[in-house]
């Protein structure tokens, strides 16, 4: 974490992960690693209520918190936690109050459990279907025979839609974790079929102490599922094409403009910001100024308080060649806002499927409780709404491809990527879609 503001990618799915909350069981210690409450946990499940609302009253960008009365809501949640029945029911409540802003970017991170899961597989909505998008070698999952290519019909009875598949994660796997999810899953061509998947459970040493920015950052990831390793990768196509699969926002300007060398030296650029989260502010203005010429303003902070426009200033010559930038449903926050400014600017061509919407500035606020033993949490909060060129936030709508495209169940299964082969073909170059599918494998964490 190099900046202070950053646009984390963090998708709530506010009304489904609502109703999750209020179904029988699904924070209960029937499975999971749910703990009843004694008296002492629940006063300190209050205190952590407490501190989560100082947060908010003092940092939300909004102090009308768009007609939502606040107060009622905490008043609640204090209530509900004198009769939860567990300390995942207790995080609920506390999570309960900032879901009900239905802002992306504000959230309640719970304290983090002695125990890793590692659920080797992931699913990203294509559209309005969920296919399962990589399989790690010698999971369950694989055992199981679940592959890539394969819908998720449901999820523990569950439809995964745009609205909920965060929320899905949020609820099971942070707020009450399951070592174990009930699939009902469809290979192509195949009826569908039921299976049960159990995650690789690791005992941690220690606690996570979220008052280290490295170590908050790592936890935004692990509520993200966040598979492959985030590295930077390029395919050369001889001089005509450079192909840069950019996984976060998350470079000095100094590395941008390396890279950008590397660029310069082709006619044509592919950024890659399928599955992009976002990143920095600094990342991001270097990126823009790396494609427009003099000085840029791309967004109005909305806030408390009086910010600063961002403003993004070349950095040297910027590249001239063609750009097609390709985005789908998990690029978020700084990669929508760098997509919709090529779009304003009419820089570049946006291929791909509709983006995330996640697009606020916030700030982590962490926390530490206890004097013997400290217990760890934090509240993340929206400091400003962010207001493009055209007058519009992106924030709940995202951004529109230029060319909507999607790959089919039959092209995940058999390693295709037709996007990335049609956006090649968008800069002249001919490019198989089997080959383009090879280019970025997954590279699972260890």
């Amino acid at each position: 974490m190099r900046t202070r503001d950053r646009f984390p990618r963090v998708i709530v799915s506010f009304g489904a992960v609502l109703s999750l909350l209020l179904l029988p069981g699904v924070l209960g210690t029937r499975r999971g690693f749910a703990q009843e409450l004694n008296r002492f946990e629940r006063e300190r499940a209050k205190m952590m209520l407490r501190i989560v609302k100082d947060d908010v009253d003092r940092y939300y960008y909004d102090p009308a918190y768009h007609g939502v009365d606040l107060k009622s809501s905490f008043a609640a949640a204090d209530e509900k936690i004198d009769h939860a029945a567990s300390i995942s029911q207790a995080f609920a409540m506390i999570a309960r109050p900032l879901l009900e802003l239905k802002d992306s970017h504000t959230f309640f991170i719970p304290p983090a459990r002695s125990v890793r899961l590692d659920f080797g597989w992931v699913m990203e909505m294509i559209g309005d279907h969920c296919y399962v998008m990589a399989v790690e070698q010698g999971s369950d999952a694989e055992a199981k025979g679940l592959k890539r290519g394969d819908e998720v019909i449901a999820e523990d009875g569950h439809r995964p839609t745009r609205d909920n598949l965060w929320g899905l994660d949020y609820v099971y796997r942070i707020l009450a974790p399951r070592p174990t999810v009930h699939l009902q899953v469809q290979s192509p061509g195949q009826p569908a079929r039921e299976i049960e998947v159990a995650a690789r459970v690791e005992e941690k040493k220690n606690l996570l102490r979220l008052t280290s920015s490295a170590d908050f950052e790592d936890y935004v990831h692990d509520l993200e599922n966040r598979a492959w390793l985030g590295r930077h990768r390029i395919q050369e196509m001889g001089e005509d094409l450079s192909i840069w699969k950019m996984p976060e926002f998350d470079m000095r300007p100094s590395e941008v403009r390396s890279t950008m060398r590397s660029v310069m030296k082709h006619k044509a650029l592919i950024l890659d910001l399928r599955g992009n989260p976002g990143g920095s502010i600094e990342t991001l203005e270097a990126m823009v100024g790396s494609f427009l010429d003099g000085e840029v303003k791309f967004a109005d902070p909305q806030s408390r308080q009086r910010m600063k426009p961002l403003v993004a200033k070349a950095i040297g010559d910027p590249f001239t060649g063609k750009l097609v930038v390709l985005i789908d449903s998990k690029s978020a926050s700084s990669s929508e806002l760098f997509a919709r400014t090529m779009q304003l600017e009419k820089r570049a061509v946006v291929l791909g499927d509709r983006s995330a919407g996640e697009v606020m500035m916030a700030r982590p606020y962490p926390h530490g409780i206890g004097s013997d033993t400290q217990i760890f949490f934090a509240a993340q909060v929206t400091i400003a709404n962010l207001i493009m060129k055209d007058g519009q936030s992106l924030e709940g709508v995202g951004v529109a491809p230029d060319e909507v495209m999607l790959p089919t169940a039959e092209d995940l299964a058999g390693g295709s990527d037709p996007v990335l082969a049609h956006a090649a073909s968008l800069c002249g170059v001919t490019l198989d879609a089997k080959k383009a599918g090879s280019f970025f494998p997954v590279e699972w964490k260890r």
